[in-house]
């Protein structure tokens, strides 16, 4: 195994003897962290889905394995929505697929911009994806702190 998976693998299993009550990891885009068992110790899986064909797929191999996995509770999350008809696009896929959307982040062109320029996207405090992000964030530590294990996706 390689030695970062097996480092993450270590440093999540370690928080779960903390009192830690909510970590939220940003794992690397693609399924290799969740075949090598990073995702061992999760309990709620984000799957990040932008209106793209392969992305889609990709989304959705990422939630089959989620599952496979024994993951509590695998969710969608729409990301880099343009307009009404991105958003039906991952609505219709992820339904099709059966991956409840959690959240919306919009496309922000400040996002884009602070890649280009190497800053952080949380610097820009007028970016709407920063706050969409955020917004998340609270939702899911909310979701976390009224329910049980395993997390059940907002109706």
């Amino acid at each position: 195994m390689c030695r970062a998976h097996a480092a993450v693998r270590h440093l999540l299993g370690g928080l779960l003897e903390t009192s830690v009550p909510v970590t939220i990891v940003d794992m690397e885009a693609g399924l290799e962290h969740l075949s090598r068992g990073t995702g061992r110790h999760v309990e709620t899986l984000l799957v990040v889905m932008e209106p793209y064909y392969k992305a889609l797929e990709t989304a959705r191999r990422a939630a089959e394995l989620g599952r496979e996995l024994g993951v509590g509770a695998v969710l969608g999350v729409a990301n880099k929505v343009r307009d009404a008809e991105d958003r039906e696009a991952v609505r219709r896929f992820a339904e099709a697929h059966g991956v409840p959307i959690l959240g919306e982040v919009p496309f922000d062109e400040h996002v884009r911009r602070a890649d280009v320029e190497g800053r952080a996207p949380i610097d820009q405090s007028d970016s709407r994806a920063v706050l969409a992000i955020g917004a998340l964030a609270d939702q899911l530590i909310s979701l976390t702190a009224t329910t049980s294990p395993p997390l059940e996706p907002p109706a």
